[in-house]
């Protein structure tokens, strides 16, 4: 059995680094851990034999400051991600479920596309399903204070599935954040969600891909997906365009959006709907725009990055036979590093533009007080941290 590893708080700080929020040795955080399990009525077995034998992570902690989805370009996120090898084998998976998926599409409503982008993007068509253990994972984030609620449930549930489906605690590995099998679920989507898509009379996401993709399929339903629209599209937009109304948090309907000048990527005509939508400019107003629909939030209720929805939707119009983005991929600035944008969220808090927290991430709020900031300075307000913001900000660029 593995034993639990104890840590003085002096010993954590160390492994984590200074920016660490670790609270509490390890030992003393896996027993509070295990009276909140009894309180829950989970077997003393696992709560022995499993929960008090797990192990800290230090390098979960590392991954969890440094998550690519906010640290890289936009440009660099999708290029590595939907490639012309990646879009080729996404193709050949599709024909080689066509049958199997379009069942799934007529009882869940998600179209088959997107659920092998989603299965190609999250392990690579399940050739890589993760190798870090599960529990040991979700115990490391647990005890970290920067989630530690979210994760304490997470761990919970963990167990309760382990339980439920007779798993194996060995056979439970996946990424750095607890999400497991082929279209890495977190253990509440797997509890809630999953469902046995083979007829074998359980769930193993990481041995079944029907389990998984017909699991994916039930998860984007319950989520919110709307049957019969798509994600959103590449679209060109005019030179004379309101930049500051750009952002999920502005959405107007495609007809407004028509009257404004915004085209499809060839310059074709948008559809005359009042159907919700809003730009997103992933690369300031020199790069690639995007109109997003309501499928995209529900993508994101998968993950919370409008890089990654962008990739999916991307990578799904791919298979289809859609062609590469029109515009250009070339990023006019190196990586925001968390500590960039850290000092950028300082410096537009101390000028009166609210950032929320100081974190080191580009959300909602971040760009929101950045298109203020920009339009009161007659910067082109496009929410996008360019050369000429951190000049104006002046912040020097590494």
């Amino acid at each position: 059995m593995k034993r639990a590893s104890a840590l003085t708080p002096l010993l954590a700080l160390l492994l984590l680094g200074t920016g660490s929020s670790y609270a509490v040795p390890f030992d003393q955080c896996i027993e509070e851990l295990q009276r909140s399990a009894r309180a829950q009525q989970l077997p003393e077995r696992i709560i022995t034999d499993v929960l008090g034998q797990l192990r800290f992570q230090s390098r979960v902690i590392e991954l969890d400051r440094s998550q690519p989805e906010f640290t890289q370009t936009f440009a660099d996120y999708l290029n590595k991600r939907v490639t012309a090898g990646r879009v080729e084998r996404a193709q050949k998976h599709f024909d080689e479920q066509r049958e199997f998926l379009t069942e799934l599409t007529l009882h869940y409503g998600v179209p088959g596309r997107y659920l092998i982008a989603f299965w190609g993007l999250e392990t690579n068509f399940g050739s890589y399903l993760g190798k870090m253990p599960t529990l040991d994972v979700l115990a490391t984030l647990a005890c970290d204070d920067r989630r530690s609620d979210y994760f304490r449930a997470e761990l919970m549930t963990a167990l309760r599935v382990l339980e439920r489906e007779n798993l194996d605690p060995e056979q439970m590995k996946g990424s750095w954040a607890g999400a497991m099998g082929h279209t890495q679920f977190m253990p509440s989507a797997y509890e809630k969600y999953a469902v046995d898509g083979d007829g074998d009379g359980r769930v193993d996401l990481w041995g079944s891909r029907r389990d998984a993709l017909t699991s994916a399929a039930n998860f984007l339903k319950e989520l919110g997906w709307n049957s019969g629209e798509r994600w959103g599209r590449e679209v060109l937009l005019p030179k004379q365009f309101p930049w500051a109304s750009t952002g999920l948090a502005q959405p107007q309907t495609l007809r407004e959006w028509v009257a404004l000048g915004v085209t499809n990527s060839n310059g074709s005509p948008l559809p005359l709907l009042d159907l919700p939508a809003a730009i997103l400019l992933p690369m300031g107003h020199s790069g690639p725009a995007f109109i997003a629909y309501d499928n995209f939030h529900t993508i994101m209720r998968w993950n919370f990055s409008e890089s990654y929805a962008i990739a999916v939707g991307h990578l799904a119009d791919r298979i289809a036979g859609g062609t590469t983005l029109v515009a250009p991929l070339k990023a006019v600035i190196p990586g925001l590093s968390p500590r960039l944008i850290t000092q950028m969220q300082l410096q537009l808090s101390a000028q009166g533009f609210d950032t929320g927290s100081a974190d080191g991430i580009m959300g909602p709020a971040t760009r929101a007080a950045l298109r203020s900031f920009q339009s009161a300075n007659q910067l082109i307000a496009d929410g996008y941290p360019s050369l000429q913001t951190f000049s104006t900000l002046k912040i020097a660029i590494d």
